[in-house]
């Protein structure tokens, strides 16, 4: 049955408490790329060292967030989120401690990894609560306020980042800290109550897994570096993709798997993780790339670049709402392909205005692209989550996520591959017409490309106020380029709007009548239990 105010507990208090712990996870995804050029130059990184100062927190995340979920399901929900704030914020005030000289980089590359720990450990608990608490016909609303606010900080973490950095790159992992202790005060104050199952933890599924999700995403984020047509770049991915094939059919035969993976035979749950997994090749990206364009080709600082942001912000957290509401009156088809049509529509449009080089005349369809992916995000993932049993929330909230951030990866090695490669040809043709011979042209083109215009590996090489004075021909050519990464931006979206529409049915769904038998999965039920698991719950989640 569906939990109450949880003990005469406020359910809009444990929502905050749940906001508060998740918000810094979504911050951390973009706010570290506008103070490389300062992390860099204080610390003496070299330039792999500074890439992995970045990447090395997805990574983590990427690798991590299945673990992070069974274990929430496994040993409680409340334990967890409280543990993954304390490792995050510990962990990101030794980041913002990082010592200058021969241990700058092993230090800040290690703490990074652990804040990812951190994250994976609390984002699949924290969303298990929320769900919990909340009864099948008001999660929508919950959980677009959830997943409005969280991913609107995405958005916001550019504009925070380069605000904090006039004062120091130090303050961008401090500003997690006063988030964290705000999160504890309210997990104690609101104390929720979640069942949980207590099982046995698959650690060879575990390792699997890891290594599958970490080769691939590495091998992804090092396209930007080291080229596809380096062995190396497919050889890790390859490698990558084997171990979750293995992954999946070892757990097939596991008696209590780190991840059920039959509940990928709920059709429902497994179109919604498509759809999400298409969405966000597009959805962490725009984030780099519009903060590229921003301050490249119209010349904005890093703040105002994140000024730029919050109009996509703004149609983000408005139309989330909307498509909450509409999940719980209607069901998850409506919101999650009119979401997907809109943002293809939105980034066609805003597409075809970028090479203008005005703001003005772009502002309304940044907005309906945000639009698009508010309605969209948050009816996917919740309609997902509740395919799950109420005792495994925790572990569908961290499939969900671990295929988010791989697509997400993805996203970034295939849309910065296609921006570097324009960025090539247009700069070629730019320098001939300079004068120069085609093959110096083609030379300087290629270091120009790589080094200004990559956001396949680090997420964001351009930084605002450190490229010095761009020509104009550069701030034209790379906002050609981006219009050619919108406009795939939106055939993605366009895809994403046919796997809805195809895929997802109408109509509510009906409360999960509690864990299925292990004989086989209901068609929208929850996923069978374990053998060998005790079949009593247990509630609390005391620390």
């Amino acid at each position: 049955m569906a939990l109450s105010a949880t003990g005469g507990r406020s359910r809009n208090l444990i929502l905050a408490a749940m906001i508060f712990a998740v918000s810094m996870t979504f911050i951390d995804q973009t706010i570290v790329s506008i103070a490389v050029p300062q992390i860099q130059r204080e610390l003496g990184l070299s330039s792999t060292g500074v890439q992995w100062a970045v990447n090395a927190y997805l990574l983590s995340l990427a690798a991590l967030f299945a673990f992070g979920g069974r274990l929430a399901d496994t040993v409680g929900h409340r334990p967890m989120v409280t543990l993954g704030v304390i490792v995050f914020a510990a962990a990101s005030a030794m980041c913002g401690l990082t010592p200058k000289g021969s241990l700058a980089e092993a230090w800040i590359v290690t703490f990074r990894v652990i804040q990812g720990a951190g994250g994976a450990i609390m984002f699949p608990a924290a969303l298990a609560i929320v769900v919990q608490t909340f009864p099948l016909r008001q999660r929508g609303k919950a959980l677009a306020l959830f997943f409005g606010i969280a991913g609107g900080l995405t958005a916001i973490g550019p504009l925070l980042g380069g605000f904090l950095t006039q004062w120091t790159w130090r303050a961008i992992f401090w500003v997690n800290i006063p988030v964290a202790v705000i999160a504890l005060v309210l997990i104690y104050i609101s104390r929720p109550a979640t069942e949980y199952r207590p099982a046995r933890i698959d650690y060879r599924g575990l390792v699997l897994i890891a290594s599958g999700v970490a080769l691939s995403v590495f091998g992804f984020q090092q396209s930007g570096i080291w080229g596809w047509s380096n062995p190396g770049t497919g050889l890790c991915i390859a490698a990558g993709a084997v171990l979750l094939v293995v992954f999946y059919l070892v757990e097939k035969r596991t008696p209590a798997p780190l991840m059920q993976v039959r509940i990928f035979r709920i059709r429902a749950f497994r179109v919604e993780n498509l759809v999400l997994g298409v969405a966000t090749m597009v959805f962490i990206p725009v984030f780099f790339f519009a903060s590229e364009y921003a301050q490249i080709s119209l010349g904005k600082t890093a703040s105002q670049a994140g000024l730029f942001l919050l109009y996509f912000f703004i149609g983000f957290v408005v139309a989330a709402q909307i498509g909450g509401r509409m999940l719980d009156r209607r069901g998850a088809k409506l919101p999650v392909t009119l979401g997907c049509a809109l943002a293809a529509v939105g980034f066609y449009l805003w597409a075809g205005k970028v090479t203008g080089l005005s703001f003005g005349t772009q502002q309304w369809y940044i907005i309906l692209a945000g639009a698009g992916m508010g309605f969209m995000l948050g009816p996917a993932s919740t309609d997902a989550v509740n395919r799950a049993s109420r005792l495994t929330y925790g572990e569908a909230t961290g499939i969900t996520q671990t295929v988010r951030n791989y697509t997400a990866s993805l996203g970034l090695a295939i849309l910065g591959t296609i921006l570097v490669t324009e960025m090539r040809s247009r700069l070629t043709t730019s320098l001939v017409a300079r004068g120069l011979p085609l093959a110096r042209a083609q030379a300087e083109a290629a270091v120009l490309a790589q080094s200004r215009g990559s956001s396949g590996g680090s997420g964001s090489t351009a930084s605002g106020g450190g490229l010095g004075a761009i020509p104009q021909f550069y701030r034209v050519d790379f906002a050609y380029a981006t219009r050619t990464v919108f406009y795939v931006m939106a055939g993605i979206m366009a895809v994403a709007t046919i796997v809805a529409l195809a895929g997802l049915r109408r109509g509510l769904q009906e409360e999960p009548a509690g864990v299925p038998s292990e004989a086989g999965v209901p068609s929208e039920a929850g996923i069978p239990s374990e053998a060998g698991i005790p079949s009593e719950a247990r509630r609390g989640g005391a620390l």
